[in-house]
């Protein structure tokens, strides 16, 4: 048999290309599925649930690009004839699996990509592409939005699949057919067909059926971002000589080797500070910091348990400190810092800039998690680092 499709059956390349999609397929949604399942209580269970779900995430993009190669190639082949033309209503439906398929095997693992890039932490891809994507920008909210798309996209592609192998079964029980195994060995004694013009409407089909299918995602709520493990503790505001106008506290942490970045969307401080004084004690900073407002990547929500920050027992952390002036524009943070009723001593280097009656900060600093006893079942640093660094940046205007 050649390479290439006839009229009457597939070519050896298109047949390669379609066994080597369902091996690919039909391992990697079974390896997500068990994935979803396993704990990850331990450094030794997260590593393994992390395996499995870099696995499925490098399966997912090797069927992406073997789908494009499939589809580029089909685009200059013959369509064989089906073998039983005039049963009209069964080669539609037929065809319209073929284009759900089709458009699955590109769609699902595009947008799983995607929302891989749009986030951070916990398992990476193996490929050597890197861990992001351009024009893709780390984003809770774009995440959400692909992770949707790829929940939705997966869906499709299971029951499209399971329709094409309901198909093929009953070519090959009840109808006794070729259909089956003209693609299993291009049945060379399979005698001449004519060729026939193929419907767009099959096409059209499919698109209604996806176009419904992102309806039902959307009506149940698969496009949303998911509410966090914890409600966000409720600050109460504070009468501060400074006001802060604008600000970040961001933490990073290293997983697997991986930086994965997030930062607080919630925190106030009361900031009492004298910039005419130039050296010695110039004032103090009281900050509180709701706990269930830290986003950080694929990892927020086990952020939030128990063995971390257990925002659920407790909502809040806390930092007071007295400030002392140096030179040259560099201060002294000198305080106690609070998380889950663990105290411990920090000094804290920052940068201060004043105009008129407005102050930007700008610090650094980098804390051991297990003092506060976060992440004590991570006892594997290549798991998960010892190490949490924490920036800060603000700008506050004296009232």
């Amino acid at each position: 048999m050649g390479r290439s499709n006839t009229t009457t059956t597939y070519g050896s390349v298109t047949r390669s290309f379609h066994w080597l999609t369902a091996l690919l397929i039909l391992t990697l949604i079974p390896v997500a599925m068990i994935a979803e399942d396993l704990p990850y209580d331990t450094s030794e269970q997260l590593a393994t649930k992390a395996w499995m779900f870099s696995l499925h995430k490098t399966l997912g993009v090797t069927v992406f690009f073997v789908a494009l190669l499939r589809i580029l190639w089909a685009l200059g082949q013959t369509k064989p004839s089906p073998l039983h033309p005039d049963h009209k209503v069964e080669t539609f439906m037929a065809e319209t699996a073929h284009w759900l398929l089709y458009g699955s095997l590109v769609l699902a693992p595009l947008s799983g990509w995607i929302h891989h890039a749009a986030t951070s932490g916990f398992a990476p891809i193996w490929w050597p592409l890197g861990q992001s994507l351009p024009l893709v920008p780390k984003s809770e909210a774009v995440a959400a939005f692909v992770g949707g798309l790829h929940w939705v996209f997966g869906k499709v592609m299971i029951v499209s699949i399971l329709l094409h192998i309901a198909g093929a079964l009953k070519h090959q029980f009840v109808d006794k057919d070729a259909t089956l195994r003209r693609m299993i060995n291009g049945a060379p004694d399979l005698a001449p067909l004519f060729a026939i013009h193929h419907s767009k409407t099959p096409l059209l089909a499919a698109l209604v059926i996806w176009a419904a299918a992102l309806g039902v995602g959307a009506g149940i709520g698969v496009f949303a971002k998911p509410e966090g493990a914890v409600e966000t503790a409720s600050l109460e505001e504070v009468a501060s000589e400074w006001t802060v106008q604008e600000g970040t506290l961001g933490i990073a942490v290293t997983q697997f080797g991986s930086t994965v970045e997030g930062s607080f969307a919630d925190w106030t401080a009361n900031i009492a500070f004298d910039p005419e004084v130039m050296v010695g004690p110039s004032g103090t900073v009281d900050v509180t910091i709701a706990i269930g407002s830290l986003t950080l990547g694929s990892v927020t929500d086990q952020a939030m348990g128990p063995d971390f920050f257990n925002a659920q027992d407790f909502p809040t952390a806390r930092f007071k400190a007295d400030l002392t002036s140096g030179v040259d524009g560099f201060f002294i943070a000198e305080g106690t810092l609070t998380i889950k009723e663990q105290s411990i001593p920090v000094s804290m280097p920052f940068r201060l800039s004043t105009t008129g009656n407005e102050a930007t900060v700008q610090a650094k600093l980098n804390l051991d998690r297990r003092d506060f006893g976060i992440g004590d079942n991570m006892s594997d640093e290549s798991s998960l680092g010892f190490g949490v660094d924490v920036a800060i940046q603000l700008t506050a205007t004296r009232d």
